[in-house]
């Protein structure tokens, strides 16, 4: 058992610097059991006026990525030149050298920019037999404020042939020019604003199929009318910033325009329902939702890890 692991979870804790819920995630998987991290979490919260444990300065970070969810895996930031030969970068995710190839996916950020959460998700994919690199669209800043997201937000040209789409399109070139990718085509997933860069990105890539979007801003009749690949939209019934009127209006127009498409709506769930870092986590629909993802991939053609 890593102790030194262990004592920087419960420092975080007690310090409110992660949930109850991240804190058994994270020490369950050290200790080899939830019940022990439940009972340890329950322990050591700290109450009034209680001191937090002493932990040498150099020890108290929080990793930045869970180890239990890169253990076994080949993780790294990359780099890979845009159009004009810039350089971009991403956070890669696969599962190993030596082995057969694999098919890969695109996972693309919330507004909070290239966070370990996101990071986390990459991860998953790779343990389930992807490639999967997450662009850094906001080139290294990662924020956690509302208002400085929203800036960034702002300042990305996400337009069908903007910047932020063009940028996606690269790193998916990235990937197919890998050795160890099969296929010629990159899966794409993403979530909030990610899940509009997916929307986006669809109408009209060669290059791009299938594509999973976690409660991203739909399109309108007319935009849907251009998507060309299969789209898995996942959105819940409580979401404020996104009508589910609108969302079947989305709905509508694939199904008209023949376009391969499931969308599930989650009763009770929020936005961001799949973020198990915010408290609009929803354990049940994040859970159906992953694997409704998996089977999407599967269905179409990325999701399977036995390729040549």
């Amino acid at each position: 058992m890593d102790r030194v692991y262990v004592m920087q979870l419960i420092r975080a804790l007690q310090c409110n610097e992660i949930s109850r819920r991240e804190f058994i995630t994270r020490a369950g998987a050290v200790l080899g059991s939830l019940a022990s991290a439940t009972l340890l979490a329950s322990a050591c919260s700290s109450g009034a006026g209680s001191p937090p444990p002493v932990v040498s300065e150099a020890e108290t970070a929080v990793p930045t990525v869970d180890p239990s969810s890169a253990e076994g895996l080949m993780t790294d930031m990359v780099t890979y030149p845009d159009a004009e030969g810039q350089e971009l970068s991403g956070y890669l995710a696969h599962p190993g050298e030596g082995g057969p190839t694999w098919p890969a996916i695109l996972v693309i950020q919330e507004w909070w920019g290239l966070n370990d959460h996101i990071k986390s998700v990459a991860n998953r994919f790779a343990r389930e037999g992807f490639v999967a690199l997450c662009p850094d669209l906001y080139h290294g800043q990662v924020v956690t404020e509302p208002d400085e997201a929203r800036k960034l937000f702002m300042e990305l040209d996400m337009s069908k042939d903007g910047t932020a789409v063009n940028e996606v399109r690269q790193a998916a070139d990235f990937l197919l020019n890998r050795d160890d990718v099969a296929g010629d085509k990159v899966a794409m997933i993403g979530f909030c604003m990610g899940g509009r860069m997916v929307l986006q990105t669809a109408r009209g890539s060669e290059t791009i199929a299938p594509g999973v979007v976690f409660y991203g801003s739909p399109l309108t009749a007319a935009e849907a009318n251009e998507v060309t690949i299969p789209i898995l939209g996942l959105f819940g019934d409580e979401d404020q910033s996104i009508q589910v009127a609108d969302v079947r209006t989305m709905e509508e127009a694939f199904n008209r325009a023949g376009i391969q498409n499931e969308i599930h709506i989650y009763e009770g769930a929020g936005h961001a329902f799949f973020n198990d870092t915010r408290e609009s986590y929803n354990e049940a629909a994040a859970t159906d939702a992953w694997q409704r993802t998996l089977n999407w991939l599967q269905t179409h053609g990325t999701g399977d890890n036995n390729a040549t």
